[in-house]
């Protein structure tokens, strides 16, 4: 398992539509995010550019402006990165993710 830290920054260009007044990260933001951190994971000199596919997501809490997050990806003998994100001791995400081929 590898653990990476991300503070959410409280000027993502992504609060100004979601929602004014009572921002929350949207989950494609979470999802994105993951998708970069399983990159910098697999990163062992291997050219990963194509088409992730996300097996799942579930998103359980919104986030807020300035909230830090931590990841935690593992990837899995079927080659597929299992990811679990927290705000504190409060669950926020999981899912999964394939890579593209090498």
């Amino acid at each position: 398992m590898t653990e990476f830290i991300w503070p959410v920054p409280t000027e993502h260009p992504a609060f100004a539509g979601h929602f004014p007044g009572n921002p929350i990260v949207p989950g494609v933001v979470i999802l994105d995010q993951a998708l970069l951190f399983a990159e910098k994971l697999l990163s062992a000199g291997v050219d990963r550019t194509g088409a992730w596919q996300v097996g799942n997501a579930k998103f359980l809490s919104p986030v807020a402006p300035g909230e830090v997050l931590l990841f935690t990806l593992e990837q899995k003998a079927s080659g597929s990165i299992a990811f679990s994100v927290k705000s504190g001791e409060r669950s926020v995400a999981s899912g999964s993710l394939t890579p593209p081929a090498p």
